[in-house]
């Protein structure tokens, strides 16, 4: 990851965490903590992509793994939001834009329901039966009602941030405006085809077809 990336996400990663921390974690709401965290994360990953999300991930999962009060093994928070920034990375939209609010609001869902998911049956791995106590359903649900209110104010806020910070790839120039022509150029049906040559083949049914026009004219007039 670039410099500025690795600043932009360090400062995000560490406010988030002391919020939720400090703040959030002593509002003592019924089932689970609104995970600005993991909110954190996902916005930057929409921005940096797959690789990007994946290591931001890991390393603010270890952060919340080492901050105080954490009584869970290293490591496993980790684990955690490194596959979920992973695959939040990997429906990073190809220009840049959100289309609709519709998309992230998916996204949100399914990584509080797959983090609390995940979290769960690690902790079943190393010993940990919490879960099992609390009741998994009223986790999953008030993880993904909390997260999905949280979610207008948070991760808007750092996508832009992520770009500004980018020197605002919206922008399309250089090599990622290339990549976002081919990417958009590709055939639906995955030929790896580019509309460009879907065009030029198209002229060249139309030359096919005034050619065949004008045989059948021709042929007309012999006949007459």
């Amino acid at each position: 990851m670039r410099l500025n990336r690795v600043l932009l996400s360090t400062v995000l990663v560490v406010v988030a965490l002391v919020i939720q921390v400090s703040v959030l974690a002593r509002l003592h709401l019924p089932g689970a903590v609104p995970d600005l965290l993991l909110l954190t994360v996902l916005g930057l990953a929409l921005v940096y992509g797959h690789v990007g999300g994946a290591l931001v991930g890991f390393g603010a999962g270890l952060l919340a793994d080492l901050a105080p009060p954490a009584d869970h093994a290293a490591g496993r928070y980790a684990l955690v939001l490194c596959v979920i920034g992973y695959f939040a990375g990997l429906v990073k939209p190809v220009t840049g834009r959100l289309k609709s609010a519709t998309g992230p609001m998916a996204v949100v869902v399914a990584a509080a329901i797959g983090s609390t998911l995940l979290y769960a049956g690690v902790g079943a791995l190393v010993g940990d039966t919490a879960a099992r106590h609390v009741g998994l359903p009223g986790l999953l649900f008030s993880a993904a009602l909390y997260d999905l209110l949280l979610a207008p104010f948070v991760v808007p806020g750092v996508m832009w941030l992520a770009r500004r910070a980018d020197n605002d790839p919206l922008a399309e120039s250089g090599p990622a405006a290339k990549a976002g022509n081919i990417s958009s150029g590709w055939l639906s049906s995955g030929t790896g085809l580019r509309i460009g040559s879907q065009r030029g083949f198209g002229a060249l049914k139309a030359k096919a077809r005034t050619r065949s026009a004008r045989v059948g004219r021709i042929k007309g007039v012999k006949r007459l």
